[in-house]
């Protein structure tokens, strides 16, 4: 049997605990942005891909929004549609691996936030099949909005000191973090308390990217008008330059 990765491990059992990370806190303002985005235009079809425990699609959803969230972590999402019931909403959650979509051509919108799936993969063969996929799910003209881990934060700060700096007393630690300058991945161990009280040790590795290689991946996929700017938590703005300082950056790219 196939040994399961760390991301797949990690989104086992940990539902509850995830959504008290730090990191999930910015969903309202994410929303106000993505909504800005595409016009308020609510016949558009979204695909939130990563949706984990469903915090973008609920919430678009409550706005009026049709949209489709897929996860690779059946977990999370039992979790999305339990919250999802519970507010009479209905959204489509689907267990789909993000390497092989089963869509083509359906969506307007894709959404991609938080490290939702890229860049998670053990290569960046797998980080490519999931923005080719997802290219292949948008129709004509489709945009893509995304958030991905940004390359020139590791080559001024420590990763881990930000990930510490960032974290709350039952978040997730992490431990030997080693930037790597020549693939531009971050391996670490992270310890985690799942929702079953266990503690779980991970041993994880990440790839960073430089907004040059972002740019080329989505030209080489097709999109014409690709923008990247600094992704601050719960407020993305199109004034954010991206900088050395930015731990994360947004990416809004559309289809020729």
């Amino acid at each position: 049997m196939e040994q399961k990765q760390w991301y797949e491990k990690l989104f086992e059992n940990y539902s509850q605990k995830y959504e008290q990370e730090v990191f999930v806190a910015g969903t309202i303002g994410e929303c106000d942005f993505i909504e800005k985005e595409i016009n308020y235009d609510k016949s558009l079809k979204i695909l939130d891909v990563g949706c984990g425990t469903g915090r973008h699609s609920i919430e678009l959803s409550k706005r009026g929004y049709s949209i489709t969230g897929i996860d690779l972590s059946e977990a999370m999402l039992e979790k999305a549609r339990e919250k999802a019931k519970a507010q009479n909403l209905d959204i489509e959650f689907l267990k789909q691996d993000a390497r092989k979509l089963a869509f083509q051509n359906d969506f307007d919108v894709a959404i991609m936030l938080c490290e939702g799936a890229f860049p998670l993969m053990e290569t960046d063969e797998m980080n490519y099949e999931i923005l080719r996929n997802i290219t292949n799910s948008l129709k004509k003209s489709g945009r893509i909005i995304f958030t991905t881990l940004n390359g020139l934060f590791p080559l001024y700060h420590s990763v881990k000191e930000f990930l510490d700096s960032a974290s709350e007393p039952g978040n997730a630690t992490y431990h030997g973090n080693t930037f790597d300058l020549m693939s531009f991945r971050d391996h670490s161990t992270t310890e985690i308390e799942d929702d079953s009280g266990n503690k779980i040790v991970l041993d994880c590795n990440e790839r960073y990217y430089v907004p040059s290689e972002i740019s080329w991946l989505l030209k080489s996929l097709g999109y014409n008008k690709i923008e990247i700017f600094g992704a601050k938590l719960g407020a993305y703005s199109r004034n954010d330059k991206l900088t050395t300082e930015d731990f994360e950056m947004l990416v809004i790219a559309e289809k020729a």
